[in-house]
């Protein structure tokens, strides 16, 4: 549980600190793969609350998912269809849902705690 939440602040720690400059033809590709790898955090942080985490399936939905992402994007780049909306609708609202239910995990864990 604590190894994921150390990674992202890591990564959110050198995000802030090196310079990175992504060009502007690049930027809804990589939106939607940070998109992408977000979900996969929070559902690797969501199974590891529900103690079902398995490592090979975390990190190959990490990468599998931001390249199945940027790789639709730009397909619809190039068709000039915009079929990044409905990577951003389903990252979207799954990483909504994973974060609804750590939130809820953590209230009842509370709710416990009170009780005692």
């Amino acid at each position: 549980m604590l190894l994921p939440i150390i990674g992202v602040l890591i990564g959110i720690i050198l995000g802030l600190i090196l310079p990175v400059h992504i060009p502007t033809a690049y930027s809804s590709y990589m939106s939607i793969a940070v998109l992408a790898a977000l979900d996969s955090v929070f559902g690797g942080i969501r199974a590891s609350l529900e103690e079902k985490f398995e490592t090979d399936a975390f990190i190959s939905g990490f990468f599998g998912n931001a390249l199945l992402a940027a790789g639709l994007a730009y397909i619809g780049d190039r068709l000039d269809v915009p079929i990044y909306l409905a990577a951003i609708f389903a990252f979207g609202s799954r990483l909504f849902q994973n974060f609804a239910m750590i939130r809820r995990y953590f209230l009842n864990r509370m709710r416990e705690r009170f009780r005692q």
